[in-house]
């Protein structure tokens, strides 16, 4: 018997939900690794695969030991001065401590003496047997089992009608083999084989017997009519999709999530072509093709412009010789889910946004907050201040037309159907109404961004009520404490914070963050206290950890939040300033002597003025650095009120030897007051010029 061979383990149940089956394919087929990698089970080359179809989960590993090697183990006996008597003989203490690890006196020449804490203690090398694989991989099954992340767990009874079972799903039979050797385990009140089933309706066989670890994905596809591994029977589908659509000379849709999702539902798959009659394509695409998508799971085709055609892709789970009845079974099922998305868009219109905007007054939003009505008025209040901000009549009329009607289309049957579409509907609504393009597209966007990565407002009116409508969620919800804890957040806070960093940042450059909170907080009256503090704070954290993921150093981050810059578009050319300031050769020096000047300044027991007389400046040093910053402080602010922060930071750095010769011959806490009074005011003047961009003592090691 061959030391490493390939190991196979297939648990085989009732069928899984398949929205989650790619998570517990990952989590089972990781475990199990993990475990057997931990035993020294697993080769230094081993390759895994991961197991997942609907009734099945599992790993194939290549490289795995027959049996761990045995591995030399330290132990900790006892300190010395216990173990040990004056004259170095073993106390009863460590022969009895010896006697319980299977030793004895005769192992004493052998001990080792090494430090332990402030006491010397005897340590005992033993070698520990390496786990065979049955032992290896019952644990590694157990723990697999015990970690996997079951949605709903089911109970169940086994065939001795007495014991009950808790697990995803009814489990049927277990395959374990090393190489074509069986391994004994057991999990679920099941014992391990070589036997499971195939496809439920096309396996050639009722049983399938697996002769080895690396016959089970040939026997699963030729004998069992199934592609075992996820990967590959994703990767199947897509290119059958991909093929299909060619064929048709249009694209499938792509959705990552349905692709998965649809990957859970087959074990192996065969796409087939099917179409709708063309009428249906009067109602909205985005209906159309998330009811194919959300109820029926099939693929939606798109032409060139990425319009919606009347032919949609199926996943079969079956491959009939004859695919006619499948296809037109396909095509009648999903006629009466597009009649009832045309019979919900055509009745939608015979009531205008505007008549629906009352029954708002009637859908609670918030038990603390009002309806939605109250919301709208809020958001309305919100919208026109940051208008007037921006500037202009005629945009707070369009924004406040768009903020009014915005939320009308929640009482509407499509999104009573579809709640995915608010938003969207109410901008079909609003054309249909004849109202301005600028208001539908707002109405369409205002929940934009919806997700990270998703694009922004596509108007200035849009961008404007997506704040206001976003500003309004955090300041209702923190003014009345409604804030995130750990992974909860039903509210979901942190996206709106992000989506609002994201507009302020890319799209409304000269709006300021500090200003629009004030400007939201009246409009929640005596509903709410003013939670401006904890907020910002809130929304400079969600962006801190934005630009860290971007790539920004803890460094660079911590240096410009620590100014809280309240016009966040100003944020990335900041970060680029420290950036190529930390690059030069001063960098270093400067920020060590800025994180100086901060802890003076801190210690000093009078308050500071950034003021310096001429004439009380007496030493060379001193004069020399106030005659540099006051050339260099001109030219660094230009740079600074013109966004040129690169350049501002590039002009202070000309300061370090000033600042090294002042630091090395001048004493700051001089006797007489008057100078150290001046002295501290010429280092406020120079810690307020280094530290406009950004807090460079940040950037200090």
């Amino acid at each position: 018997m061959s030391a490493n061979k390939n190991l196979l383990i297939e648990l085989f149940v009732e069928e899984l939900p398949p929205k989650a089956l790619k998570k517990l394919g990952e989590s089972f087929a990781g475990a199990l690794l993990e475990s057997l990698k931990a035993q020294g089970l697993v080769g230094a080359a081993a390759v895994s695969t991961a197991i997942a179809t609907p009734r099945r989960l599992g790993l194939h590993l290549t490289d795995v030991l027959h049996k761990a090697a045995d591995r030399t183990v330290q132990q900790k006996l006892m300190p010395v001065a216990v173990a040990l008597t004056a004259d170095g003989q073993a106390t009863p203490a460590l022969l009895k401590k010896l006697a319980s690890v299977g030793a004895d006196a005769s192992l004493l020449p052998e001990l080792k003496r090494a430090p332990d804490g402030k006491s010397e203690a005897l340590f005992l090398d033993l070698l520990v047997p390496g786990a065979a694989l049955a032992e290896g991989l019952q644990k590694a099954l157990d723990e697999a089992l015990a970690k996997l992340p079951i949605p709903k767990v089911m109970t169940y009874q086994l065939s001795d009608g007495w014991t009950d079972v808790k697990f995803v799903r009814p489990a049927h039979g277990i395959v374990a083999l090393h190489g074509a050797d069986q391994v004994a385990v057991k999990a679920l009140g099941l014992s391990s084989g070589r036997s499971t089933r195939g496809h439920r309706f096309e396996s050639l066989a009722e049983i399938l017997t697996i002769e080895s670890a690396d016959s089970y994905a040939d026997q699963m596809r030729e004998q069992g009519a199934v592609i075992a591994g996820f990967a590959e029977r994703r990767a199947e589908i897509e290119r059958q999709l991909n093929a299909a659509a060619a064929k048709e000379g249009l694209k499938p849709i792509a959705d990552e999530a349905l692709l998965d999702e649809v990957t859970g539902l087959v074990e192996r798959p065969n796409v087939l072509s099917c179409q709708f009659e063309q009428e249906f394509l009067a109602v909205p695409q985005e209906c159309l093709i998330l009811t194919m998508k959300a109820n029926q799971k099939y693929f939606p085709l798109l032409d060139a412009a990425e319009k919606l055609t009347n032919k949609f892709l199926v996943v079969s789970a079956i491959s009939p010789a004859d695919a006619g009845a499948v296809i037109q079974g396909n095509e009648r099922v999903v006629r009466p889910r597009l009649a009832d998305a045309k019979f919900f868009f055509d009745q939608d219109r015979k009531k205008t946004l505007e008549s629906r905007v009352s029954g708002l007054a009637k859908v609670v939003y918030h038990g603390k907050l009002g309806s939605q009505g109250d919301r709208v008025e809020r958001v309305r209040a919100i919208a026109r201040a940051i208008a007037e901000q921006l500037g202009g009549g005629a945009l707070t009329a369009q924004v406040d037309q768009a903020a009014h009607l915005a939320k009308s289309d929640l009482l509407t049957d499509m999104v009573g159907e579809f709640p995915e579409l608010q938003g969207i509907m109410g901008g079909y609504y609003a054309r249909h109404d004849g109202l301005s393009e600028a208001v539908a597209c707002a109405i369409e966007d205002h929940y934009k961004p919806r997700f990270a990565g998703d694009e922004l407002p596509r108007n200035e009116v849009g961008l404007v009520v997506a704040l206001a409508d976003k500003l309004e969620t955090l300041v209702g919800m923190f003014g009345i404490g409604q804030l995130p804890t750990g992974d909860k957040d039903p509210f979901a806070l942190r996206r709106h914070a992000l989506g609002l960093v994201r507009m302020l940042s890319e799209r409304a450059g000269t709006l300021s963050l500090d200003a629009l909170i004030a400007a939201a907080v009246p409009a929640f009256g005596a509903l709410i206290k003013d939670p401006s503090g904890p907020l910002i704070d809130f929304i400079f954290d969600r962006l801190s950890g934005s630009l860290r993921e971007q790539g920004y150093s803890a460094q660079e981050v911590d240096a410009v939040m620590a100014l809280r810059p309240q016009r966040l578009a100003d944020v990335a050319a900041r970060l680029g300033a420290v950036r190529a300031f930390a690059a030069l050769a001063e960098a270093e020096s400067l920020a060590a002597a800025n994180k100086r000047i901060g802890n003076i300044l801190k210690k000093s027991e009078q308050a500071v003025e950034a003021r310096v007389d001429a004439a009380l400046l007496h030493e060379p040093a001193e004069k020399e650095l106030a005659g540099a910053l006051a050339q260099v402080q001109s030219l660094s602010d230009a740079f600074f009120h013109n966004g040129e922060y690169a350049a501002s930071l590039r002009e202070l750095a000309t300061l370090r030897a000033p600042v090294d010769a002042f630091f090395d011959g001048v004493m700051v806490n001089a006797e007489d007051p008057a100078l150290r009074a001046n002295r501290l005011g010429l280092l406020k003047t120079l810690h307020e010029a280094m530290n406009r961009v950004a807090d460079l003592s940040r950037l200090a090691s």
